[in-house]
């Protein structure tokens, strides 16, 4: 075996840095155990960094309202003290059982992991956009032609056309109108899949002539070396027509896909992993699952019920990481041990 395949020894292997994956590294870090996290993407904050950094979320406790990217940023600040490690760009790719009992994690690029437990907390996998039909749309992709928006700045004087009906279309019209030098939605009908009160302020917009609302779809992309000088739309009349614009945000939705852990030998329910309400554990023995990838009777994806998932599961890794130990619950706010550890001892 190569240096570089070393296995690296750790309690826990958390696939996913998403909100649900950095508060397990808290929970897990009170409880003595050291983390590896492994996420396709280039930073930490899963769904909340990578689709919405700038939106705000208002069912956060404590928050009445606070952006993804902040959340990131403070469950970030919060899990420090416990040193955990990251694995950017890598995919979880195979796993297997040791004979001594722990698991054997490879990655796609060769990364190898010797761990106790594996916990999952992908979210609903990886998040793959769904794209128009639109001929040579690639050759436009990270120029001129997006389908996130992570830095408004980005777009801040643009001619922006937003192509789709539902929630992010919406919202983004709401939130890039003020900054861009014009904005024009296209949907193919004058309905859509959005909050109506999301729809009221689009259509005041347009009504005040802020912006502009055409009617039909985009068939096709003009401009050269990767930079939109305009757009052919088939109008509602099935004409073409075309639209000047320097920027194309498709929003269609986001295809999910589970990736090599569906081949890692768990029950699964819809792509969605079982899990018990006590432990949180799946059909293997010490791999468990937290978050939007989990299932059970009554299962709400919402962030703060994977935190709650996250606490409970950790408790039952840690019986595995230390088995000879005996667990006390504690508070943080009264115990001394805890808070030598978050660095706050007084």
């Amino acid at each position: 075996m190569t240096e570089q395949n070393t296995p690296i020894e750790t309690d826990a292997v958390i696939i996913g840095a998403g909100p649900c994956g950095l508060f397990t590294v808290f929970e897990m870090g009170l409880l003595d155990m050291k983390c590896h996290l492994i996420d396709i993407l280039d930073r930490p904050g899963g769904q909340c960094a990578e689709l919405y950094p700038e939106k705000p979320i208002f069912d956060i406790p404590a928050y009445p309202t606070i952006s993804g990217q902040e959340l990131t940023d403070n469950l970030l600040e919060q899990i420090e003290p416990f040193d955990p490690v990251f694995h950017y760009q890598e995919m979880a790719e195979s796993l297997e059982k040791l004979d001594n009992g722990r698991w054997r994690l490879t990655t796609d690029i060769g990364t190898v992991f010797d761990a106790t437990c594996i916990i999952i907390a992908a979210g609903g996998g990886s998040f793959v956009p769904k794209k128009p039909p639109i001929p040579e749309i690639e050759s436009f992709e990270g120029t001129s032609v997006f389908y996130s928006v992570r830095k408004m700045d980005q777009f801040k004087d643009k001619n922006i056309i937003i192509a789709g009906g539902g929630d992010s279309a919406l919202d983004w019209c709401l939130n890039l109108q003020p900054i861009a030098k014009s904005l024009t939605l296209i949907h193919r009908r004058d309905n859509f899949r959005a909050a109506p009160d999301s729809v009221s302020k689009m259509r005041e917009l347009v009504a005040n002539g802020a912006m502009n609302f055409e009617m039909g779809q985009v068939k096709k992309l003009i401009g050269d070396n990767g930079q939109l000088e305009g757009v052919e739309m088939l109008d509602a009349n099935k004409e073409m027509k075309q639209i000047n614009c320097d920027t194309l945000l498709p929003f269609f939705g986001l295809t999910m896909k589970l990736g090599p852990i569906a081949n890692f030998g768990l029950n699964l329910n819809e792509n969605l992993i079982p899990v018990d309400t006590e432990k949180f554990e799946t059909s293997e023995s010490g791999i468990f699952a937290v978050g939007d990838i989990n299932t059970y009777p009554g299962k709400l994806k919402l962030i703060l019920s994977g935190f709650h998932e996250a606490a409970l599961m950790s408790r039952e890794a840690f019986k595995y990481c230390h088995p000879e130990a005996k667990l006390r619950f504690e508070y943080t706010t009264s115990s001394s041990s805890l808070q030598g550890k978050l660095g706050v001892e007084k």
